[in-house]
């Protein structure tokens, strides 16, 4: 047998092995707690009118916004490398400039705060 036959046999039982003994292993200790379902921080078993803090969402799209900002600049270090690395670092500054603005202009107006 080839030593590539020999690879994908071992690694084929070493993953049925690990998948037999994952699955037998573990205790399962099921409660109502971890068997109850969990929506977004909130009770599921009251009501679906109640009123909640808009603060929260506010402060969850500024996350989002900055995590996409962070994807936004991460071919930066290689857009850098090229033969003409001004105009990446003009546009990374400007995307910068804009979000660093917008977080002040929000703190400035209190959006950050989360007590009232």
């Amino acid at each position: 047998m080839t030593p590539l036959i020999i690879f994908f046999l071992f690694s084929l039982i070493l993953c049925i092995i690990l998948s037999i003994v994952g699955h037998r292993l573990p205790t399962r200790s099921l409660n109502l707690e971890k068997l109850s379902p969990y929506e977004c921080g909130f009770e599921p078993h009251t009501s679906a009118r109640l009123p909640f803090s808009l603060r929260f969402f506010l402060i969850a799209i500024l996350f989002l916004l900055f995590d996409l900002e962070i994807a936004l600049l991460l071919p930066l270090p290689s857009a850098l490398a090229s033969l003409n690395p001004t105009l990446s670092f003009l546009l990374a500054f400007i995307v910068l400039a804009i979000l660093t603005l917008g977080l002040i202009y929000e703190w400035v107006q209190g959006g950050l705060e989360w007590a009232e």
